[in-house]
């Protein structure tokens, strides 16, 4: 790869989160300022749907941060950042039912949850030595040593590519569910798809570039080993 084309590619990785994130954040600035015409809050939001669900022994805790909501699978908690918990915008009940759709896809052992989960441990680990691996691999130029490091780096693309349908799969949910338990009305459904949307371009983004990535080293390995 020439040091033209190198530039353009890693231009293309910095720039594709960047436009993943600011989509998320210009659609969630929008919808956060327009009330759904329940009125519900985001704390609401996702209680009812627990509810209905089944999922009393499953709770909501406020969190600090902003966009920090996430569902913790270990000790059953949907956890909303402060705006959201709060907040009685599309933006609001949009994050919180996504978070709960979360909850039910533990509830009902979902295959892409636990096998995210399963390998939460092996890409962690993979995530941070396997760049340290590659790099020296190169150095030293031994491939085998990238090869590891590689095959590492494999595991957290795996993760991230897994997380995709996970992703997709909660917002599917907490559109149908949104819609059944009269949280939103049918006018209400396009700006809501936009909230859910914007969330997912991050997760594919984050997949791109780390895809992207995988098939880089690959290439340097071959070229390694046709010296």
């Amino acid at each position: 790869m020439g040091l033209g084309s190198y530039l353009i590619y890693v231009t293309l990785l910095m720039i594709i989160p960047l436009w993943a994130q600011s989509r998320v954040k210009s659609t969630y600035k929008k919808y956060s300022r327009v009330a759904t015409s329940s009125y519900m809050t985001g704390a609401q939001v996702a209680r009812k749907i627990l509810d209905d669900n089944g999922l009393y022994d499953v709770t909501i805790e406020e969190t600090r941060g902003r966009l920090s909501d996430h569902y913790d699978p270990r000790k059953k908690v949907v956890r909303l950042s402060s705006d959201n918990y709060h907040g009685h915008s599309m933006a609001a009940s949009a994050v919180a039912a996504h978070e709960v759709g979360h909850a039910i896809q533990d509830a009902q052992d979902y295959a892409f949850l636990r096998l995210r989960s399963a390998l939460v441990p092996v890409a962690s680990f993979g995530s941070n030595i396997s760049i340290f691996l590659i790099i020296g691999g190169i150095l030293i130029n031994m491939s085998g040593l990238l090869l590891l490091g590689i095959v590492f780096f494999a595991a957290a693309v795996l993760f991230q590519l897994i997380t995709l349908p996970v992703e997709f799969d909660a917002s599917n949910r907490a559109m149908a569910q949104m819609v059944s338990t009269g949280v939103i009305t049918n006018n209400e459904e396009r700006p809501t798809k936009k909230v859910l949307n914007a969330a997912a371009l991050t997760y594919v983004a984050a997949a791109l570039v780390a895809l992207a990535e995988l098939i880089r080293f690959l290439l340097m390995f071959f070229a390694m080993n046709e010296d």
